[in-house]
């Protein structure tokens, strides 16, 4: 895929792993826990790299209090969320809410609206998923209906936490055959930018 029609992640080692970035008009999932980074992940892509900051976006936040520039969505109705979907760079916090709130129909529906309106837009989307509620029917529907799947694990190794990124699905790029190593800064996740060559 050309570089022109990617977007940047925010994360330079998952640009680095995807090519590019992801593809504009493409609505994807990120599943992880709190502990994983994953609301970490869904500032770091909303506000994109700094010279992207300028161009906007719109972070729903459904799950919690939310931070200053955020959206207040926590009394909205699902199907009124793509009204409020605005600019290249979108982040609904949580799909896991909606899912528990209004049920797997709604939240289907929400991913079905959401790409049309991003494939006219060439906005991007993030919807993020937290691991360990959903049955694992409903999150292979959910993985289904989306354009890109990525998820953040973390294991105990020892004495040490070890994290990775593993990008399972994403319409129109060539995946990479490898999970992403990463640590949780303060200010967001770091990915490697190294590959081992064999």
């Amino acid at each position: 895929m050309d570089r022109e029609n990617l977007r940047s992640t925010g994360l330079a080692g998952l640009d680095l792993a995807l090519d590019g970035g992801i593809p504009k008009g493409a609505v994807i999932i990120v599943a992880g826990t709190p502990t994983d980074g994953l609301d970490l992940f869904g500032v770091q892509f909303w506000r994109g790299g700094e010279e992207e900051i300028a161009t906007g976006g719109s972070y729903l936040m459904i799950d919690d209090e939310p931070n200053e520039e955020m959206y207040d969505a926590r009394a909205v109705r699902t199907q009124e969320l793509p009204a409020l979907a605005h600019g290249e760079r979108v982040v609904i916090d949580s799909l896991s809410t909606i899912v528990l709130r209004e049920g797997i129909s709604a939240a289907l529906d929400l991913i079905r609206q959401l790409k049309i309106e991003a494939r006219v837009e060439g906005s991007n989307v993030v919807l993020l998923l937290y691991k360990g509620v959903h049955t694992r029917e409903e999150e292979i529907r959910l993985a289904r209906a989306a354009d890109g799947y990525i998820e953040l694990v973390q294991r105990i190794v020892g004495s040490e936490i070890e994290r990775m990124l593993g990008i399972f699905k994403m319409h129109g790029i060539n995946l990479p055959n490898q999970l992403v190593p990463y640590n949780i800064l303060e200010d967001g996740l770091e990915l490697s930018t190294t590959k081992r060559v064999v």
